[in-house]
């Protein structure tokens, strides 16, 4: 049974406490934030008996096994790196970081400690990206020659300002999964081996609000993605082959529990892939992080990143930044 300690109130570490009530692995044991009135609300909202003013204070109980960071994303290394310095099994919410600094502070600091550690890019935990994997190598598809994709939802007067914009907080969905489309298609090197372009807008708090980056890579497949956190709710994803086009119906980076749909298509007809599980991704998640710490790992594996994707991808997100500003 991993205790967990929950470190931030915001909403997605609510939704990762749901997640955790739904596993007989994992149990929360502790909520910790800095604003006291919000730490008991949610203490209160899930009945969980202990909170914390102090991520130190809990990071010093022996009885914590692994630690959930919910916190804004310049916020992760520091934590993170002191999470496993005290022997902690790692949980931290994408971005991994905010410069490449502060990535390189943060793998290298959890590496030297050993324990595990894993980016909460959640969908890729789901059952769906076995699925997606395979389908990718189908000869149907042929050779991928093209990616497009897109998110967008209006988060940005509900974010921290210090978490640098869309890039860093939605424009990292698109970009992992291309990473992994990559990956899965031309090995190991191939996402690393590329050029890019970019443009952006951006909102009053001199953050990327809404971007368009244009990678062509060595190899020759051409990208184009688009975050925006200053409008919409929307998603779309889609890698074209010379002999076919897979495209996502449902959310890629929100697997729900039920259906998860792509369809493949061919010659103008369209076949239906239907991938269904009980559960969600961030179920999935902490199922993963059971299995690896049982296990005796210090990472994931594909396709939920290890640390030399969480590495890449903050490669690209920065690159991605500097040529948009």
């Amino acid at each position: 049974m991993l205790r967990w300690a929950i470190f931030g109130t915001g909403f997605i570490s609510n939704t990762v406490i749901e997640a955790i009530a739904q596993c007989d692995g994992s149990t929360v044991a502790v909520v910790a934030g800095r604003t006291p009135e919000r730490v008991a609300q949610m203490a209160a909202d899930h009945s969980i008996a202990a909170t914390s003013l102090s991520y130190e204070e809990v990071l010093a109980d022996d009885d914590i096994d692994a630690v959930y960071i919910g916190l804004p994303n310049h916020a992760h290394a520091d934590l993170s790196v002191a999470a496993a310095a005290a022997g902690k099994a790692v949980l931290s919410e994408k971005s991994l970081t905010t410069t490449m600094e502060s990535a390189h502070a943060l793998l290298d600091g959890v590496a030297s400690h050993g324990t595990f550690f894993v980016e909460g890019l959640m969908y890729l935990a789901h059952p769906f990206y076995e699925e997606v994997a395979e389908l990718l190598l189908d000869d149907r598809l042929g050779t991928v020659r093209s990616v497009t994709g897109h998110y967008a939802a209006n988060i940005w007067e509900v974010v921290n300002p210090a978490g640098k914009g869309t890039i860093y907080n939605l424009g990292c969905y698109p970009a992992s999964l291309l990473q992994l489309v990559m990956q899965t298609v031309f090995g190991e090197e191939s996402f690393a081996d590329r050029s890019l372009a970019a443009v952006a807008n951006q909102n009053d708090d001199g953050n990327v609000c809404d971007t368009a980056v244009s990678v062509r890579f060595g190899n020759g497949v051409i990208a184009s993605l688009q975050s925006s956190d200053s409008f919409g709710t929307s998603s779309d994803f889609a890698i074209i082959g010379d002999k076919g086009t897979l495209r996502f119906v449902t959310n890629p980076w929100m697997p729900v529990a039920g259906d998860n749909v792509v369809t493949l298509t061919q010659d103008g007809v369209a076949e239906t892939i239907v991938v269904h599980d009980k559960h969600d991704a961030f179920y999935h998640q902490i199922k993963l992080v059971e299995r690896c710490v049982a296990e005796g790992r210090t990472e994931a594996q594909r396709p939920s990143p290890r640390h030399q994707d969480s590495r890449e991808l903050m490669a690209f997100l920065t690159d991605w930044e500097a040529a948009a500003t």
